[in-house]
C-alpha cells in the first residue's frame, strides 16, 4: 500500500486512534486503581484507629460499635482459621504506631485487617471487600476497540469502490474503452462520480466509433473516383495537363494512405495486428511503397534483427521518413544506420528551424511546401508511441539525424 494513498491514510488515522484509546486505558486503569487503593486504605484505617483506640482503653464500648456499625467486619474467632490467615496471608501494607500495629492481608481472594495492641492479636474479616474489577475496564476498552474496527471496516467498504473505478479510469487513459465497465454500486458521491464517469467513456466511445466510420466511409468514397480519375488521366496523350492530373491524384491517394495510417494511429487503440519480423523485410516494404530506386538508400545494418510490430505501420513510418529524406535533404540520399538500440536516417542539410515538437504536429511543413501535406512526421511519432517508441532529432557534422529511439522494446530473439 502507497503512503500517499487515502487507503494508508485512513489506516494510519484509525491505528493511531486505537493507539491513543490503549493508551488513555491504560493510564485511566492506573488512575483508578490508586483511587481505589486509597479508599480501601482510608477505610481500614479508620477501622484500626478504633479498634486500637478500644484495646488501648481510649475509646468506650458505646463509641467503639458505633463506630464499627459502619463496617461489615466481623472478627474471626476460630484459632485454627486464625492462625491459618497468620501464616499464610500476604501482607499488602503494615503500620505501626505507639499503641500499636496494624496490616491489611491478602488470603483466599479475602482482605483482612491484623490489629495487634502489647499480646492482644485481632483478626477482621472484610465481607464487603471486593476485589479490582480489571474485567469491567477490559470490557469496555474491548467495545470501544470493536467500535472503532467496524467503523474503519466501514469506511474502507464505502472508499472500496475508488479503486475500482481507478482501473476503470487505467483502461480509459491506456485506450480501452470497450473494457470500460460501470462501477457504480450505490447512492452515494462515488457511485455517482462512476455512473457520470461511465456514462461519459459511453459518450466519448460512440463518438470515437462515429468518427471511425466517417473517416473509413470517406476514404473508401474517394478511393473509388480517384481510381476512375488516374486511369482517365493515364489514357491521354503525354503533356502537361496529363503530368499535372496524374501528380493531383498521385496526390490525393497519398493523403487518403496517410489519413488511414492517422486514423488507426491516433485511436489510441492497441495494436492487434503484431507480428514478428525481420528487419530485412521491414526496409524491403518501406523502399516499395516509397516508389525510389535502391541507389537513393543505402542501409548499414550492424546487426540482424527481428521486430515485433505491426508490419504495415512500421513499414509506412521508415516510407515517411524515407520520402522526408529525399525531400528535405541536401544529395537527396537517405543512409539508414540500424544497430540494437535505434534505427538512425542521415541526411546532408541544413538544420530544422525549429525544435522537433513542432514537425511532429499535423499539417506542419518544412521549408519545400509543396511535396507534403506536413503529415510525415507527425504520422511517424504517433506509429512510434503504439509501438513503445520515440522519435528524436540532432543535428552534428551538417547532417540531420532522425532517430527511432528505444528499438530495445520490440527487438524479440
Amino acid at each position: 500500500m502507497k503512503r500517499s494513498s487515502i487507503f494508508f491514510t485512513i489506516t494510519f488515522i484509525f491505528a493511531l486512534a486505537i493507539t491513543a484509546v490503549f493508551l488513555a486505558f491504560l493510564w485511566l486503569l492506573d488512575y483508578d486503581k490508586q483511587n481505589y487503593t486509597r479508599e480501601l486504605n482510608a477505610k481500614y484505617s479508620n477501622v484500626a484507629q478504633a479498634n486500637l483506640f478500644y484495646l488501648s482503653g481510649l475509646m468506650d464500648e458505646e463509641k467503639y460499635k458505633e463506630a464499627m456499625s459502619k463496617v461489615d467486619m466481623p472478627e474471626v474467632r476460630d484459632k485454627k482459621i486464625k492462625d491459618t490467615i497468620l501464616n499464610e496471608a500476604q501482607i499488602l501494607e503494615e503500620i505501626s504506631d505507639d499503641i500499636g500495629s496494624s496490616a491489611i492481608l491478602l488470603y483466599n481472594k479475602h482482605n483482612y485487617l491484623k490489629i495487634q495492641h502489647i499480646d492482644t492479636i485481632k483478626i477482621l474479616m472484610d465481607k464487603d471487600f471486593q476485589p479490582y474489577r480489571y474485567d469491567v475496564i477490559k470490557f469496555v476498552f474491548a467495545v470501544v476497540a470493536v467500535i472503532l474496527l467496524l467503523a474503519y471496516i466501514f469506511v474502507i467498504y464505502k472508499l472500496k469502490p475508488l479503486r475500482k473505478l481507478k482501473r476503470q479510469i487505467v483502461k480509459f487513459a491506456n485506450g480501452d474503452l470497450a473494457g470500460v465497465v460501470n462501477t457504480s454500486s450505490g447512492k452515494d458521491e462515488i457511485s455517482e462520480v462512476a455512473e457520470a464517469f461511465y456514462e461519459a467513456v459511453l459518450q466519448i466511445k460512440t463518438l470515437n466509433d462515429s468518427r471511425h466510420l466517417f473517416l473509413r466511409n470517406i476514404m473508401h468514397e474517394l478511393k473509388t473516383p480517384i481510381t476512375k480519375g488516374r486511369i482517365v488521366a493515364e489514357m491521354m496523350d503525354n503533356g502537361r495537363s496529363k503530368e499535372r492530373l496524374v501528380s493531383v491524384f498521385n496526390k490525393l491517394e497519398s493523403l487518403i494512405n496517410e489519413l488511414a495510417a492517422i486514423e488507426q494511429t491516433t485511436s489510441k487503440i492497441e495494436l492487434t495486428n503484431k507480428a514478428i519480423c525481420y528487419i530485412d523485410d521491414i526496409m524491403d516494404e518501406a523502399i516499395d511503397m516509397a516508389m525510389i530506386e535502391r541507389k537513393d538508400v543505402s542501409i548499414n545494418k550492424l546487426v540482424d534483427i527481428k521486430l515485433e510490430v505491426e508490419f504495415k505501420l512500421f513499414s509506412t513510418a521508415i516510407k515517411n521518413m524515407i520520402d522526408n529524406g529525399l525531400k528535405y535533404g541536401a544529395r537527396k540520399y537517405v543512409n539508414i544506420v540500424i544497430n540494437k538500440e535505434n534505427i538512425k536516417f542521415i541526411t546532408e542539410g541544413e538544420p530544422l528551424d525549429h525544435s522537433l515538437d513542432y514537425y511532429i504536429q499535423p499539417f506542419i511543413k518544412g521549408q519545400n511546401t509543396q511535396k507534403s501535406f506536413g503529415l510525415g512526421l507527425y504520422i511517424v511519432s504517433n506509429i512510434l508511441n503504439a509501438h513503445g517508441m520515440k522519435l528524436e532529432y540532432e543535428y552534428k557534422n551538417g547532417l540531420n539525424i532522425f532517430i527511432f529511439n528505444n528499438l530495445n522494446a520490440i527487438i524479440t530473439q
